[in-house]
This record gives structure tokens, sequence and C-alpha cells, in this order.
């Protein structure tokens, strides 16, 4: 039996840090939710610019992870409501009975990286995955 080794998948931290911005930018949310959302310190404003120009998305282990995660119910949110590009980009600010009337962006910044994996899990639950 013969065993081929998986290619390791070269990301580009540049494009991935770009990509979260514009994200960001779509969810229109404040400076101090975006920094909040990838785990970064508020008096770290100067990274989302940085990332904004291109600069490489960290290779800490709880920032890359989050960054997958926002990507993550960024696709969900697009399966789950392609034809309502508004909701799409304000669901992260929309208050949700499944997490006590709180949005999301509240669940991410009261729990950290457990509510990011809270809000991830609802949307995968929501598209039976």
């Amino acid at each position: 039996m013969h065993v081929h080794a998986e290619t390791p998948q070269i990301i580009d931290r540049g494009a991935l840090a770009k990509m979260i911005m514009q994200l960001m930018d779509h969810w229109d949310l404040p400076t101090e939710d975006q920094l909040a959302l990838l785990g970064l310190a508020s008096s770290n404003r100067s990274a989302l610019g940085r990332y904004r120009q291109g600069e490489p998305i960290s290779q800490n282990v709880d920032q890359y992870a989050r960054v997958g995660h926002l990507l993550g119910i960024h696709k969900n949110l697009r399966l789950l409501f392609p034809r309502n590009k508004e909701y799409l980009y304000s669901w992260m600010k929309t208050r949700n009975k499944a997490f006590e009337n709180r949005t999301p962006v509240e669940v991410v910044k009261e729990l950290g990286f457990m509510g990011l994996l809270m809000v991830r899990s609802y949307l995968d639950r929501a598209r039976g995955i």
C-alpha cells in the first residue's frame, strides 16, 4: 500500500489580512469590535491599518484560528442568506434569541474565543453541518 503525504497548503497571510479587513468593513464594525473579534488589545489599533495594507496575519495560533472562524462565519452567512446581502452583513450586529438577545459581536466580546466558537457552531448547526 502506497500512502501519499498531503501537500501542505501555503496560505498567503498578507492576502488573508486584507480579506479579513474587507469582511470587517462589510460588517461595518467599529474599531473596538474589530479588535475584539481578532483577539487584539484595544491599544493595538495600528494593527488594523497594517492588516489593511497587507501585513501578514500573525502566526499566533489564537489569532490565526480566529480569522479562520470569522471567515467560516461569513461563509455560513453567505450560504444561509444568499439573496439578502443587507442581512448577511448586518447579522453580526443583530440581536439573537439564541444568544440571550445579545448580538453575535457582543457574545464574542464577552466570551472571547469561546464566544467566537459559539457563534460559528450556531451557524454550522443552522446549515445542518
